[in-house]
């Protein structure tokens, strides 16, 4: 690539749990013989997707290439936070090949696009495409995209019921700004499952857009990079419901740091956060935990109730064996003291 090349970014968008983050570690893993550089945007501010990130640097996407902005939505904090962070990136040496972006599970891709249409950088880089990945499950389920008839159905009954949820429109403007959609974890949606997400995407997007199926984040990058879609320029194909507002707002969305004792299983905080899920409608739980005996530390995602765990590195040794873990939901499902008490914490949240 030479200097006066823009430099191809990727955004990479989708709900909160929907393997954003182990595509990106595929990603740098396979990176089709391209130097990448990649920045990622977390709600809360444990910073577990960054972490997982630069412990699989490679030689082609070493730790200096990974950067995090936590606490923060990048469109929010363009000239602080986001402007430096392509600037640093684009003036290492030697230069990347190409940027991918992880937005947080929360982030509106569209505010994002504009950005790039900052006079800093607006000769210098190109969004080579929008890729918004969608739970195929959950999809189906019909927790993030309502069903139209039933809509119109409640609508007609009562003028007065606000049928959008901010879970909806959060859905429908990735599907809409994106250029591919991967639909993730097919093995759990099965067939029935997988057409049904189909369906309702379809019925989601502004247009037609290819839909790839994608278990464990495995896609050949000549699908997903190189599309040369130059998205900042294609900004009236991609609707969204804030198209009408200069800003918009993040306080749909709350999180909390809750700091948890060491464990002697496992399974007790799986069931925790499951019963979490059931009765507070938590979104989101990730982080790190302790468990007795065991020299590796925890790592731990959880979409709902559905939980994942696994030992993902050893302690180490100035580093206290501490249990750390974000909790996401709704701002009014947020109950610091009841989440405190479900997950049996012993420390007080972050602020």
């Amino acid at each position: 690539m030479t200097d006066l090349a823009k430099l191809p970014v990727t955004v990479i968008t989708g709900f909160l749990g929907s393997g954003k983050t182990t595509l990106v570690r595929h990603l740098m893993q396979n990176p089709g013989g391209r130097r990448l550089a990649v920045v990622v945007n977390e709600f809360g501010d444990v910073g577990v997707d960054g972490e997982i990130l630069k412990g699989c640097a490679i030689p082609d996407c070493p730790a200096e290439n990974i950067m995090e902005l936590a606490n923060g939505c990048i469109c929010c904090t363009v000239a602080d936070d986001f402007i430096p962070t392509i600037e640093a990136l684009m003036a290492l040496d030697p230069r990347p090949d190409h940027i991918l972006i992880e937005t947080s599970g929360l982030a509106l891709p569209k505010p994002l696009l504009k950005a790039f249409d900052w006079p800093d950088i607006r000769s210098k880089i190109t969004v080579d495409g929008v890729i918004a990945l969608a739970d195929a499950e959950a999809v189906a389920a019909g927790r993030f995209a309502p069903d139209v008839a039933r809509v119109d159905a409640q609508r007609a009954a009562d003028d007065s019921l606000d049928h959008e949820t901010p879970l909806s429109e959060v859905f429908e403007d990735q599907i809409s700004c994106a250029d591919i959609i991967l639909l993730t974890k097919p093995d759990l949606a099965g067939p029935e499952g997988v057409a049904k997400a189909r369906e309702i995407i379809a019925a989601e997007a502004p247009r037609p857009l290819p839909v790839v199926e994608v278990a464990e984040g495995v896609v050949d990058p000549r699908v997903i990079l190189g599309l040369e879609a130059a998205a900042e320029d294609d900004m009236e194909a991609r609707p969204s419901h804030h198209d009408d507002h200069d800003d918009h707002e993040h306080d749909d969305f709350d999180s909390v740091v809750i700091d948890i004792p060491e464990l002697a299983d496992p399974a007790d905080l799986v069931a925790r956060i499951e019963t979490l899920a059931k009765s507070q409608n938590i979104l989101r739980v990730k982080g790190y935990a302790s468990v007795t005996g065991k020299p590796m530390r925890l790592l731990v995602q959880a979409v709902g109730a559905r939980v994942r765990h696994q030992y993902d590195r050893p302690w180490k040794a100035d580093e206290p064996r501490q249990g750390r873990l974000v909790v996401i939901a709704e701002h009014d499902d947020v109950n610091p003291d009841a989440i405190r008490a479900v997950l049996g914490a012993v420390a007080q949240a972050a602020e």
